[in-house]
């Protein structure tokens, strides 16, 4: 069983031009806990939008070098979940949950 409650799996949406492209062809991108497997993403979604997923994508960016202050530091890795959705079903991401 998942250690996470779906709050947890499910970080925030990912709002970019890309991603609003995706929308029209019944995707939805979502920022993910770095551990979250495609089940636990599935399962999260299905839960808190009430919509049936046909399929769960996932990359995990990594983190870039800057610079702090002057330090050199590293930006955290992000995990990215792209879910494809049944055909007619959608999700409205400025409502919020």
């Amino acid at each position: 069983m998942s250690k996470y409650t779906h709050y947890d799996v499910i970080r925030a949406p990912v709002v970019t031009e890309k991603s609003t492209m995706a929308s029209e062809n019944g995707q939805v991108v979502f920022d993910v806990a770095i551990d979250a497997t495609k089940p636990e993403i599935k399962d999260a979604v299905e839960a808190l939008f009430s919509v049936k997923v046909k399929a769960v994508n996932t990359l995990v960016r990594k983190g870039k070098h800057k610079r702090f202050r002057g330090r050199p530091g590293v930006r955290n890795d992000v995990k990215k979940a792209i879910v494809t959705l049944v055909d007619g079903q959608s999700i409205d991401i400025a409502s919020g949950v």
